[in-house]
C-alpha cells in the first residue's frame, strides 16, 4: 500500500486521480448537498492499494478503480434499522 493524502469535502481532489473517480466524489459531494446531509469536518482519504486509488469518506463510503475498464464503483454504507429485524416472538 502507497501513502495517500486527506482532503475535506468540497475541496479539489488529488490531481493524481484518475478523471472517473474524480468525478464519482463530485457525484457523491452533490449527492450530499441534494439530500441536507451535514458534511462540516468530513474528509476524503486515498490510499493506494496495488497501485489503484481507493477513496474513503469519513461516512464509510468507498470509491475504488477498476482501471480496465476506467471506472469507478461507489459503495455506501447501509444504514441498519433494528425495526428491520424481527423480534423474537413470546
Amino acid at each position: 500500500m502507497q501513502l495517500g493524502t486527506r482532503w475535506a469535502v468540497g475541496e479539489q481532489p488529488p490531481a493524481s486521480l484518475p478523471e472517473v473517480v474524480a468525478y464519482a466524489v463530485q457525484t457523491v459531494e452533490e449527492e450530499l448537498v441534494a439530500t441536507d446531509v451535514e458534511t462540516t469536518g468530513w474528509n476524503w482519504t486515498l490510499t493506494w492499494l496495488e497501485s489503484k486509488p481507493v477513496v474513503t469518506l469519513d461516512d464509510g463510503t468507498e470509491i475504488r478503480y477498476n482501471p480496465g475498464e476506467d471506472s469507478a464503483t461507489i459503495t455506501q454504507p447501509v444504514e441498519v434499522d433494528a425495526s428491520d429485524y424481527d423480534e423474537d416472538e413470546a
